[in-house]
């Protein structure tokens, strides 16, 4: 498969370059540099990437927490008290993924106005800094700052914070924040941050989570792959930057999980930043997710004994997928990492690597045979692949389907579902079916033909969206695609256009009570289902948690389905079943 010509990607006559881009961004390194770090000092190295090295050739396995409570001082407690409460029972927290709120993607003069999740928000400089100095942990900047329009200036809070890994590359790929959509704007201050960057005196890792990009949406491990492969063209070679990929959050099966770490060891991609918690394992209980949560740590604790990438594991409190875990949760799940760790070595020796191995060479190749592709078929329709701009908005406007059914390595075939036969099927693929036989386990699927329901995201995380289109196909239901991290006025548009008999929301990101609102001021009068996170941070509120809105959705007129097994029952309802 071809691409159309450049125009059709890059039509704008006035682009700028990434060399110049690259350059301005450079030059800003006279006036912003990495500063003072607990964590540095304290571990005696000069960047986070150094000290990974030493931590690869000493046989250790880091650990990563993720924090970020609305409230700053909060924060900064829980920046101390999980290393120091950790510390006291054994475990030694290396890292922390600082979680900031969406609205943190928009410039500082701008950001009174957005829209706001249920992240930290920091004020300035300042903010960063004294938080990212209240222990002696490693922090990673993972979250809303590479790939928005407010990129530049939160780098260089960053830097000024002591940090020497910074991202979150994966996001600027697939993350639209409502009303600040401009990609020019974003990928030009993108490119700007990534020449400041480059240019400190010690390296700086740009951390890429693969699960916020285009791996979420690919169907084949090997494209996976081929992304790290991709952004490594652009980072190392375009950019001169390392970069550290994190991928984890999809990875279900344990035995592909192990392969795709063999796979980046493989082509090199090492040090990686995480290896993050298989959250969509997360399903039932706290005594439940204790399951799911030794099943992929212990695999990843493992894999960096057996053949050590750098990558730090991450214990996901088992809370998480009801609400933000508190202090102490975070504190237990870090414990209980420690101990798991060592069992890691004589479970290792159990492990039969042959076909494990046998896995990660056909994504190697595959990852190769995709990128290879990709850049051939990217300069064919005219795109400068040795210019970091055109590279980056480029792969950004194809998307992730375009990119993998022109480029993936698999056998080209209409009815598969990435339109090509995967080399090494990813695993949410399979989790999708299993989550829709369980949603539709003894429901009554009759009298749903010819309804025609609206779907969409109010955010970025799409697997929810992609588990309701399933679970409508199978009982006839047609699915009217209203896209992924779509803002209310526009999904408000589509339903006047395409006037659907009912309306169906995904949401995650604390903004539940609010997207439906806006729906409903905007004229949808259709009934509207909605599902996923129903939380929210009450404005003016004190409390850094959000709360459950679930009850003022239902009293507002929303059709609440907080269960997918909930979907068909209420539309059956709707459509005037039993």
């Amino acid at each position: 498969m071809t691409l159309a010509p450049t125009a059709r990607l890059l039509p704008e006559a006035d682009l700028p370059r990434g060399a110049d881009l690259l350059a301005e961004g450079r030059a800003l390194a006279r006036d912003w540099t990495v500063g003072p770090s607990a964590f540095l000092a304290h571990v005696g190295a000069v960047s986070e990437h150094g000290f990974k090295r030493a931590q690869i050739q000493a046989g250790a396995v880091m650990q990563h927490a993720q924090i970020g409570y609305r409230d700053f001082a909060k924060s900064c407690r829980a920046y101390h008290d999980i290393w120091d409460g950790a510390a006291r029972q054994g475990a030694r927290v290396d890292r922390y993924g600082l979680c900031l709120d969406w609205s943190m993607a928009v410039p500082l003069a701008k950001r009174a106005g957005a829209q706001r999740g249920t992240g930290m928000i920091l004020r300035g400089v300042e903010d960063f800094v004294a938080l990212a100095n209240a222990a002696p942990v490693a922090p990673h900047f993972g979250d809303f700052v590479l790939g928005f329009p407010a990129a530049l200036e939160n780098t260089q809070a960053a830097l000024a914070a002591g940090s020497t890994a910074i991202g979150n590359l994966g996001q600027y790929f697939t993350f639209r924040v409502p009303g600040h959509d401009d990609d020019i704007v974003a990928t030009a201050q993108t490119v700007r941050a990534l020449g400041l960057i480059a240019a400190q005196a010690v390296p700086v890792i740009v951390h890429s989570n693969l699960d916020d990009g285009f791996a979420a949406q690919f169907t084949d491990l090997a494209s996976c792959l081929g992304m790290v492969l991709l952004e490594t063209h652009i980072i190392t070679g375009l950019v001169g930057a390392p970069v550290g990929h994190c991928y984890g959050h999809h990875f279900s099966d344990p035995v592909a999980r192990l392969a795709f770490q063999r796979a980046m060891a493989e082509v090199g991609a090492a040090p990686g930043t995480v290896i993050y918690g298989n959250t969509t394992g997360y399903r039932g209980t706290a005594a439940a997710n204790f399951a799911s949560l030794s099943s992929y740590l212990l695999a990843d604790a493992a894999g960096q004994v057996l053949r050590p990438t750098g990558h730090a594991i991450n214990a996901v409190p088992v809370s998480e997928n009801d609400r933000i875990p508190e202090v102490d949760e975070v504190i237990e799940a870090q414990v209980f990492a420690g101990r798991l760790k060592d069992f890691a070595g004589p479970w290792a020796g159990m492990i039969d690597l042959a076909p494990v191995d046998a896995m990660a060479a056909r994504i190697v190749a595959g990852g190769r045979a995709f990128c290879a592709a990709a850049l051939r078929g990217l300069a064919e329709a005219g795109v400068d692949t040795g210019d970091a701009f055109q590279m980056l908005l480029a792969l950004r406007r194809l998307g992730a389907r375009r990119l993998e059914a022109a480029f993936g390595a698999g056998v080209p075939d209409p009815a598969a579902a990435g339109g090509r036969v995967p080399v090494v099927a990813a695993s949410i693929l399979s989790e999708l079916a299993e989550m829709a036989d369980h949603a539709l386990a003894g429901v009554d699927v009759a009298g749903l033909d010819g309804l025609r329901v609206l779907v969409a995201t109010s955010d970025v995380h799409e697997h929810g969206k992609m588990l309701v289109d399933e679970i409508l196909r199978r009982v006839g239901v047609t699915v009217l695609d209203g896209g992924v991290s779509t803002e209310a006025a526009r999904l408000a548009e589509q339903v006047r256009a395409v006037r659907p008999d009912a309306v169906a929301i995904s949401t995650y990101n604390g903004v539940a009570l609010e997207y439906y609102q806006a729906l409903r001021a905007a004229g949808v009068a259709c009934p509207v289902l909605i599902g996923g996170r129903l939380n929210q941070i009450p404005e003016g509120s004190n409390t850094s948690l959000p709360v459950d809105v679930g009850g003022r959705l239902a009293q507002a007129g929303a059709v609440v389905c907080r269960e997918a097994a909930e979907l068909v029952p209420a539309l059956r309802r709707l459509a005037g079943g039993a």
